[in-house]
């Protein structure tokens, strides 16, 4: 093993957010290297993402992070000049029942105090922007024109591109093995093929968050469980926002999808019950289930033929919102995890939260990090718009 190399940042994890958070460190002057097990960047569940980004969550730490993260992929269009399929066709939730009208609409009164562009609107709207969308029952829903989608796999090539060129070292093929902690400090990072020392580590490592805690000796409260996703051929775009179905009946809790820049309609639901683990292979359920649910709501989907489906990892967490911040007992280590499946729309935004705070550049954060502490009490609130 080579000679001990040294780092102001150590990022563990080369995904959602261990990409942009190494951009955004590296543009700073800050000297980073970047650790994943696998081959190249973005391949752990970043690339299972849909490609959903939104700022319409019900908390204010998720709704100021993304409204970062909406900005700053936008950004990578417009002054990068990276083309990453961002498209504002804005997030729809369609309402058939009293019991979520009311949920929704008092969600709304929040995104509101935060200066969202979200409204109510009535059926007649929900069909325009929908057209053929099942209209027995419809009461209305929320529309928040500013989200929209992007490409996960051309996001986090645009991020490692930019964040090489700007000197951070990617080390690819190397799975951590080991920690060293000494007087409430890492000391070392061992990987199979090296060892590191940084002033700063940062476990932004997805699936295997727990893991790497366990290496710190701490308790990282962190659970993959697994969804599926499918996407269609190409057409003629016939409709433009994610569509968000937040009913559930025995098998399934919400699902949602939409029409993406090249015209594929991209989809995923989610399983009742969860399915704990790390399996992340493709199941015969998924496809019938998801395909009832959605050409119910939405009878214009049933001529489309599904191209591939797949399977991708939820770190969840136990109140479903992100742990972020530095960790209680190891004083050097910073955790970014426990994204809860809505890493990719998080991690633009949570990478300028993370870079500001560990350069010292800026104290504005100190709400999102109480919102998001690891030692926060995980059964004092749930996230209502999972």
């Amino acid at each position: 093993m080579s000679a001990l190399r040294t780092c102001d940042v150590l990022v563990i994890g080369a995904g959602s957010v261990g990409l942009p958070l190494s951009y955004e460190l590296a543009r700073r002057g800050k000297k980073v290297i970047v650790l994943d097990k696998r081959a190249s960047p973005g391949r752990g569940e970043n690339r299972t993402a849909i490609g959903g980004i939104r700022a319409t969550h019900s908390d204010p730490a998720k709704i100021g992070i993304c409204r970062r993260s909406i900005e700053e992929v936008k950004t990578l269009e417009r002054e990068h000049d990276l083309d990453v399929d961002w498209f504002s066709g804005g997030y729809l939730f369609p309402v058939y029942d009293e019991q979520r009208e009311v949920a929704l609409k008092k969600v709304l009164v929040v995104q509101k105090q935060h200066e969202l562009n979200i409204d109510w609107i009535g059926p007649e709207r929900v069909k325009e922007l929908v057209p053929g969308i099942s209209a027995e029952g419809l009461r209305g829903g929320t529309y928040s024109p500013d989200d929209g989608s992007a490409s996960p796999l051309k996001v986090a090539l645009a991020y490692y591109r930019l964040a090489a060129n700007h000197g951070a070292s990617f080390r690819f093929n190397e799975a951590v093995e080991a920690i060293e902690v000494s007087g409430e400090k890492i000391t070392a990072v061992r990987t199979n093929a090296q060892t590191y020392c940084a002033d700063v580590v940062v476990n932004a490592a997805g699936a295997q968050a727990q893991a790497i805690g366990a290496l710190c000796g701490l308790e990282v409260p962190v659970t993959p469980d697994s969804h599926e996703a499918g996407i269609t051929e190409p057409v003629q775009r016939f409709f433009s926002p994610m569509v968000v179905d937040l009913r559930s009946d025995d098998r399934s809790a919400n699902y949602y999808f939409y029409q993406n820049v090249e015209g594929q309609v991209v989809f995923c639901i989610t399983p009742k019950p969860k399915l704990v683990g790390l399996d992340a292979d493709s199941t015969s359920e998924f496809l019938p289930l998801v395909v009832k649910r959605m050409v119910a709501l939405y009878p214009r989907l049933r001529n489309l033929r599904v191209r591939r489906t797949w399977r991708g990892l939820y770190p969840m967490t136990p109140d479903g919102f992100p742990i972020v911040g530095w960790s209680e007992g190891v004083n050097n280590l910073m955790l970014a995890v426990g994204m809860c499946g809505q890493g990719f729309m998080l991690g633009p935004g949570l990478g300028i939260v993370l870079a500001e705070t560990i350069c010292e550049t800026s104290d504005a954060h100190q709400a999102i990090f109480e919102q998001l502490s690891p030692s926060r009490d995980f059964e004092s609130a749930v996230e209502l718009l999972k």
